[in-house]
């Protein structure tokens, strides 16, 4: 049984699909995680309410300071499969309530590194809701961030205005490797999910 087979079940919690994920190795868990359709990543974020909270160790584990963590990903855009693909890469900042990073694809020269600040919902009762960190592109870098990264540019910088503008994405824990995250424009939720997969 897949994990795409598990979130079909209505009776199978988040619990039971963060089991038989954990269980996988690296290769199969990201092909089966990145391989998950719309639907399934909707239910799968609805799902993941239900997870212990994420926060921002997640994404970084004990990782240095600017040192680069990848998360493969994909979304739910409307656009051919390939231009789903990407990878949100994060690292710690000199601050330590919050995180650096970017979107890279093949995209990315086109429309932008889509540079992002990631900080705990805690205290906004409304965002919390949503999920335990956000993801907010309201905000960008303001300190150095991993070596061989793009050159940060404001979200409204040409194309990015259109992707990345104005846009928040809140984070929810599947489990030890894998969350979800639903994305919202100001306050609307736009009913776009993605699936992020941490690399070992």
């Amino acid at each position: 049984m897949s994990v795409a087979d598990l979130i079909d079940r209505p009776d199978t919690d988040i619990h039971a699909i963060a089991r038989h994920l954990d269980a996988l190795d690296a290769a199969t868990r990201a092909r089966e995680v990145l391989g998950l359709g719309r639907a399934q990543q909707r239910a799968l974020y609805e799902k993941a309410a239900a997870s212990r909270p994420i926060d921002l160790a997640f994404f970084v584990g004990d990782a240095g300071p600017r040192r680069e963590v990848i998360h493969d990903g994909m979304n739910t855009l409307p656009v051919p499969p390939p231009f789903r693909k990407f990878q949100k890469r994060f690292c710690k900042s000199e601050v330590a309530t919050r995180l650096y990073g970017y979107n890279e694809g093949i995209t990315r020269r086109a429309i932008g590194p889509g540079y992002f600040v990631a900080i705990p919902t805690a205290g906004r009762p409304a965002w919390e809701a949503r999920g335990a960190v956000v993801v907010d592109y309201f905000q960008v870098p303001e300190g150095p961030v991993a070596d061989g990264w793009p050159r940060v540019v404001p979200n409204d910088w040409r194309l990015s205005r259109f992707v990345y503008h104005q846009t928040r994405d809140f984070m929810r824990r599947v489990s030890a490797h894998v969350s979800v995250g639903a994305a919202f424009k100001v306050e609307k939720p736009l009913d776009h999910y993605f699936v992020l997969c941490r690399q070992a």
